[in-house]
């Protein structure tokens, strides 16, 4: 990923420099383990770790073995003996490549996840705090983009932080499909390695041992880690979305935040864009592409190819990393949205209290009339508003039809705003608990 997207913390888990720093830990505590059952000495183990742990690996270095062998992993290890010494001979004991480059993956997602799982934590905060700011300000709620009925801003704001709540919980069980550890050397038949060695890395490294793999842990695993990326980033859209709408001219209810020095555009200067928002629309469709690549990873040939490996080397740290800005940039927007209420009640007002159209409906039908002729006597009405810009109770009032039924003192309880945040409360502690 680039720079422009990225955060520090992320995009240390995908340095290389970390990354041969954790090749080296599994390889440390399997010599350990070996150690333990006789098959090195401890001498040799001990060696292993006293120089590994104190060393600073030589990236360009082990490109440069790469280049010859055409093998990253025996690079590594190449590199590893020139700092180890003899008993470099006892690394890698009865190991595959995969051993090392599939556990590291994982404790890779797994430090990757921690982040995220944070990040959607400061986002929920973000959203509660500005959810109960609001809680009842009203606004228009829209179907297919049209105004429907009153709603309040709050109930908008809720109901991302529920979605966001689902998204924490698929982080963490996303995290938990890949803590997962295979030491089990060619095909996976442990034949060249015991497995109490494999158990020994796992639990040092903080992983599960992976109940049986092929020479590689199975795709399946990282295809629903993925997948979940791709499903929050879905959600950072949706909200994304919503505020690039509510911040058109034309609507203007919300809009991110300007500061006083900010320019819109290089040619028009009185433009406020959404563009982070739209920028967060972007970044997700770069986190799903990630997704169906995942997916694809785990068809491999018998007990291992390595086609996906080009894959994960650029979608693990690119989906991660973007969706960690992603979510940092969306707690932003979140704190720092601008709200404008006058504005939401001015939109509420814009078409003349059609928006009640169904109090009147059902009032009506409650009142004895059939639904259906109910609904022709409201609709009718409602198309002259549409059509001629005509206020919706005066019509109701003036339609006989109705005033059968209704009086202008029940047609006007019709038009009570209050009335569609009567349960917000009820939905605010479904959300966020019984103490909100």
């Amino acid at each position: 990923m680039i720079s422009r997207y990225t955060r520090p913390e992320m995009a240390a888990i995908w340095d290389a420099q970390t990354r041969y720093r954790i090749w080296f830990e599994i390889e440390a505590h399997a010599a350990d383990a070996m150690a333990e059952l006789g098959v090195i000495p401890l001498s040799a183990a001990k060696k292993i770790w006293q120089a590994g742990s104190a060393a600073s690996f030589d990236i360009a270095r082990i490109d440069a073995i790469e280049r010859d062998v055409k093998h990253d992993v025996i690079a590594f290890l190449t590199h590893l003996a020139e700092i180890v010494g003899p008993e470099a001979r006892f690394v890698h004991q009865g190991m595959t490549s995969s051993d090392v480059l599939d556990t590291c993956l994982n404790v890779q997602l797994l430090r990757a996840a921690d982040i995220l799982i944070a990040d959607v934590d400061q986002l929920l905060a973000a959203l509660k705090r500005r959810a109960f700011e609001h809680k009842l300000t009203p606004t228009i709620g829209r179907s297919h983009g049209i105004h429907a009925e009153p709603t309040t801003f709050g109930l908008k704001l809720a109901y991302a932080h529920a979605e966001f709540s689902r998204a924490k919980e698929r982080l963490v069980r996303a995290r938990a499909e890949v803590a997962t550890c295979a030491i089990s050397g060619a095909v996976g038949t442990f034949a060249q390695v015991d497995p109490r060695v494999e158990a020994h890395v796992a639990k040092a490294m903080g992983l599960a041992v992976e109940p049986i793999s092929t020479q590689i842990v199975p795709r399946d695993r990282h295809a629903m880690y993925f997948a979940t990326l791709g499903v929050i980033a879905s959600s950072v859209e949706r909200l994304a979305t919503e505020i690039r709408h509510l911040q058109r001219t034309e609507v203007l209810e919300a809009e991110e935040f300007f500061s006083e020095r900010q320019k819109g555009s290089s040619a028009m200067p009185h433009k406020r864009n959404p563009v982070l928002s739209e920028n967060l629309t972007g970044l997700a469709r770069l986190i799903r592409a990630a997704v169906v690549p995942a997916l694809e990873n785990i068809a491999l040939w018998h007990e291992r190819d390595i086609s996906h490996s080009a894959v994960e080397r650029v979608m693990a740290p690119d989906a991660t990393i973007a969706l960690d800005f992603a979510l940092a940039r969306l707690t932003g927007v979140m704190d720092k949205l601008l709200v404008y209420p006058e504005a939401m009640r001015r939109n509420l007002d814009l078409y003349g209290g059609l928006v009640h159209s169904q109090r009147v409906l059902l009032a009506l039908t409650q009142a004895g009339v059939a639904r259906e002729a109910a609904y022709r006597m409201v609709q009718r009405n409602a198309m002259r508003v549409w059509q001629e810009g005509a206020d919706f109770l005066t019509l109701l009032k003036a339609d006989s039809d109705v005033t059968r039924y209704l009086a202008p003192a029940e047609l006007e309880a019709c038009f009570d705003l209050a009335f569609h945040a009567r349960r917000v409360d009820e939905i605010f502690k479904r959300v966020f608990g019984p103490l909100a």
